[in-house]
């Protein structure tokens, strides 16, 4: 042996040999006990983090302990496709070449061009994960987008809309104005903003008296359907009924009594813009109030009829203008016709889109939806029951705090890297969903007694979807593979963090439970054990992020000190309950135990 420790040598020349044995695949005997763990599949645009290194070195250790006890072990690694990063990776790169944008390309050239990049640069993250020593049968490595996995996501997707679980609706999402499509609330970041609250007077239609109502977005004014005021609320008993005249957009809207209304705040009143809000669309839904759209997909006021009637309320020489230029015109008006009350000062949570950096709306959008609400009962059951269990179990509250009050699952994405969704129109509108074009064009035949022209939707499925069969289609589902009907499925344990709780546990476990059967045809759940990890902060406790500067970069400290200095630090501190403070000299420290054990060995021989 060395007489110095030399870990970039010794480890990377150990784990090759480890992988060319094949050490790493499960152990072909029948009567060995079973074991797996699907990984959390990275983003094929990803970079080893920190959070990806604890992740996969608590993976790592379970799977090499049930290895030495003799168990059949299968770690099974993969890559998520990332629809929203991965088509702003190649749009970047296109911009920089000076090439033609995607939009001029043409849809079938820049999919193309994007499968040339996953070629050549995604995936690096699995060789990253290799030089921190992750033990995954690398030969079973999936993608959300190879052929198999797109079979299962075409089959779930079919189904679901065949029992009524899948279906198309109007309703309001996040909405990127700079992407210009629906994304999820993980991909929203609410910051704290110095904004203000405007105090604007609606007069009542008989001319009787008004309203003082307060908002953060004076342009949502034009999209108003009501002002409620608590039920309760003695101010305000005698106007319940009565409309108010809707300023600027010269239209009139009722009063209404509902319990969103808070005495407390402000006047009491609250202008109620069911197209415009998340709260608003609720309070529509129950008092049958008209959605009115104002903005279109750029965030911009209305130039042409949506069918909604907000053209209507805007002021012609507004139309088309940017959101926060008709905010100022607005308030301009309403301080005109002398119903500005007050401008007050006020600090905001405002929602930004975490890739585009622009402020994300709410927008009233035709979208396809999964009932997840009838998912969620067998899911919540399975835990109450035990048949998969949380750790710490703590975690189990957050799990039902979000699945008891679940809302329906926005699906579609208004990108072209992603599953297309397999639906197909007529002209007249009518919906084929299939699995194939000829499956939907023999529907339409059936239905019209001819053939007629149809054109595919043109969205593409949310990545949370295609992710949330991951741990039944990495093991060739909807074929019946030995490895998914004998041995591995359900799988033993699944390893994350706390965030991902609701967007992919909770959907592989509604997922899992609906598609999965056992021989009795019981529902199956998907892990029978969910551990939750700490999160890595830094050597005070803070939170790593990149304004702070001090994010720490776990491929430069095994560069530094080596994998297994690494690897140790993360799991020594990785006790249930508290975060773990990751600092170079704890890692420096842990090297230097791993040298004591090299001289140690070097000793012995």
């Amino acid at each position: 042996m060395d007489k110095t420790f030399n870990p970039n040598d010794a480890e990377t020349r150990i784990y090759q040999a480890w992988e060319d044995s094949g050490a790493f695949k499960p152990k072909n005997d029948d009567k060995a006990e079973a074991f797996s763990i699907v990984i959390p599949p990275p983003n094929v645009t990803g970079r080893l983090h920190i959070g990806h290194a604890l992740n996969n070195t608590l993976q790592d250790v379970l799977v090499r302990y049930k290895r030495m006890l003799g168990c059949s072990v299968l770690w099974q690694p993969g890559t998520d496709h990332a629809g929203i990063a991965t088509q702003m990776v190649v749009e970047r790169q296109l911009a920089q070449e000076g090439n033609i944008s995607r939009r001029d390309m043409g849809r079938e050239a820049f999919i193309k061009r994007v499968w040339e990049w996953k070629e050549e640069s995604g995936g690096a993250i699995m060789q990253q994960l290799r030089r921190l020593g992750a033990t995954c049968d690398w030969s079973r490595e999936r993608f959300t987008l190879d052929d198999g996995l797109s079979k299962a996501v075409l089959k779930v997707f079919v189904e679901l809309h065949g029992q009524g679980l899948i279906y198309r609706d109007k309703r309001l999402v996040n909405w990127d104005p700079h992407f210009q499509t629906a994304i999820s609330d993980l991909e929203v970041e609410n910051r704290e903003t110095q904004g203000h609250f405007w105090h604007f007077a609606y007069p009542l239609a008989d001319g009787s008296g008004e309203l003082v109502v307060a908002t953060t977005r004076p342009e949502t004014v034009l999209g108003d359907s009501a002002v409620a005021v608590h039920p309760d609320d003695e101010r305000y008993q005698h106007l319940i009924g009565k409309t108010i005249m809707l300023p600027i957009a010269d239209v009139e809207i009722p009063i209404v009594a509902d319990e969103h209304a808070d005495p407390e705040q402000g006047t009491g009143c609250v202008k109620i813009t069911p197209a415009h809000d998340f709260n608003d669309f609720e309070v529509g839904k129950r008092h049958d109030l008209a959605k009115v759209n104002i903005l279109d997909s750029q965030a911009r006021l209305l130039s042409e009829d949506d069918g909604t009637g907000g053209l209507d309320r805007i002021p012609a020489e507004w139309r088309g203008l940017d959101r926060f230029e008709a905010r100022k015109k607005l308030v301009a008006k309403m301080d005109e016709l002398g119903l500005l009350r007050a401008v007050e000062d006020k600090v905001i949570q405002q929602p930004y889109g975490d890739r585009s950096g622009v402020v994300i709306e709410p927008w009233l959008t035709d979208q396809w939806y999964v009932n997840a609400g009838e998912l969620a009962k067998e899911a919540i059951a399975a835990v109450e029951d035990g048949r998969t269990t949380f750790h710490p179990k703590t975690w189990e509250k957050t799990y039902f705090e979000w699945m008891r009050n679940i809302q329906p699952w926005c699906v579609s994405r208004q990108l072209w890297w992603g599953h297309r969704i397999p639906a197909w129109y007529d002209e007249d509108g009518n919906v084929f969903v299939a699995e194939t074009a000829e499956a939907a064009a023999e529907q339409a035949r059936t239905r019209h007694g001819k053939d007629v022209p149809l054109s595919q939707d043109e969205d593409v499925l949310d990545t949370w979807f295609s992710s949330a069969l991951w741990p039944f289609s990495t093991l060739g589902w909807p074929d019946d593979t030995p490895e998914l009907v004998e041995k591995f499925y359900p799988t033993s344990v699944l390893i994350t963090a706390f965030d991902i709780i609701f967007f992919w546990v909770a959907r592989m476990m509604m997922q899992g439970l609906h598609f999965m059967k056992d021989a009795d045809g019981q529902p199956q759940v998907p892990f029978k054990d969910v551990y939750i990890h700490a999160l890595v902060r830094d050597e005070k406790g803070q939170k790593m992020s990149k304004s702070k500067g001090n994010v720490i970069d776990p491929l430069e400290l095994i560069d530094e000190y080596g994998a297994d200095a690494v690897r140790f630090t993360l799991a020594a501190q990785a006790g249930q309950g508290r975060d773990i403070r990751m600092s170079k000299e704890r890692v420096e420290g842990y090297r230097n135990f791993g040298t004591k054990l090299w001289n140690a060995a070097r000793f012995a021989e």
